[in-house]
């Protein structure tokens, strides 16, 4: 039996789509200057425990 497949479209506004934009920009801007600011051997580290936790070798 074939089912039926239903779409819908929400037509955003356009204070939505700049509130989305700004958020993300925001962000965007905290993750980059965090990053920039943040000591070598920091953001080093945190790689590494992530490269762990994802199972990924690294040594």
């Amino acid at each position: 039996m074939a089912q039926a497949s239903i779409s819908s479209t929400k037509i955003v506004s356009v204070s939505d789509r700049f509130t989305a934009g700004i958020l993300a920009l925001l962000v965007g801007s905290f993750l980059i200057f965090g990053a920039g600011f943040a000591h070598s051997n920091v953001l080093h580290d945190t790689a590494h425990d992530v490269r762990h936790a994802n199972g990924f070798p690294c040594h």
